[in-house]
């Protein structure tokens, strides 16, 4: 067994473990001797990448069928691995494939997103990290985004939650840093991901670079113990914020895709 798994193992559940990062992730942990517990919402795709991960890698693979965004979600995942020790668990769900203005979406839409992204991240860090914490090992490592440094047009709810998982992280990570448990905030970048390009193709599609999922799922396991916030893509990866030197209205000005008025220019109508 090697150190990753001791550390880490036996067992890794992938919230969001279907395609794009999930997938990346699964297979870079099958790689490194963990079994897996996926976990998605479309039985056909889930189980697909489980018997790919089996054959090509010959570790276990449970795969748990559950909305995240249902209230019972995460009892019924831990009802799913009761007989299993959980070392990592890796919040990966939550991305947004619609890209609106906060009104165009109607109420149910955006309790859907909080449920997903807030309400059942903090319920798997503590059903899950509880026994971490115990056993004094294991890892946490929740996904999050550049949107959450700044509200900006269409990501008011999205952005929000994605600050809810950052510094859910960044604390979990100072109470169990020094008790055996990392804990890692991972700040992704544009990746090319089946949701980001469902979400980009609403805006009319996207010229710039894409992280490549692979690279970013690797990154991440290599950094695991060296949080509380990794940003993929940054020169700097542990900090500070890109948007550390703005105010926060230069900050939500840009997150907007506007550019911050010249000093002692008025923004009024911006």
């Amino acid at each position: 067994m090697t150190e990753f798994s001791e550390r880490y193992g036996p067992w890794a559940v992938i919230a969001g473990g279907s395609d794009g990062i999930g997938a990346s992730f699964a297979h870079a942990l099958a790689r490194r001797g963990l079994n897996l517990v996926l976990l998605a919402r479309r039985a056909q795709v889930l189980g697909a990448l489980a018997a790919k991960v089996r054959a090509a890698h010959g570790v276990e693979v449970r795969t748990v069928v559950v909305d995240l965004s249902a209230p019972q979600a995460i009892a019924e995942l831990a009802a799913a691995t009761a007989d299993l020790e959980i070392g990592l668990y890796i919040a990966n769900a939550g991305g947004d494939d619609s890209s609106e203005l906060f009104l165009d979406k109607d109420l149910d839409t955006h309790h859907a997103l909080v449920r997903r992204n807030c309400l059942s991240v903090i319920e798997a860090a503590y059903r899950f990290g509880g026994p971490m914490v115990s056993r004094g090992r294991g890892g946490v490592i929740l996904a999050t985004s550049g949107a959450a440094w700044a509200g900006g047009v269409h990501l008011a709810a999205y952005g929000a939650t994605k600050a809810f998982d950052l510094i859910l992280a960044e604390a979990l990570w100072a109470e169990w840093h020094d008790l055996g448990v990392d804990v890692l905030a991972l700040v992704i970048t544009a990746t090319d991901t089946p949701s980001l390009h469902r979400a980009l193709d609403a805006k009319g599609g996207y010229s710039g670079a894409l992280a490549d999922p692979d690279d970013v799922a690797s990154t991440a396991l290599d950094h695991l113990g060296d949080g509380p916030t990794w940003m993929c893509g940054s020169g700097n990866p542990l900090g500070p914020p890109p948007v550390g030197t703005l105010t926060r209205r230069e900050a939500v000005l840009r997150m907007s895709g506007r550019a911050p008025a010249a000093e002692g220019q008025s923004t009024t109508g911006t």
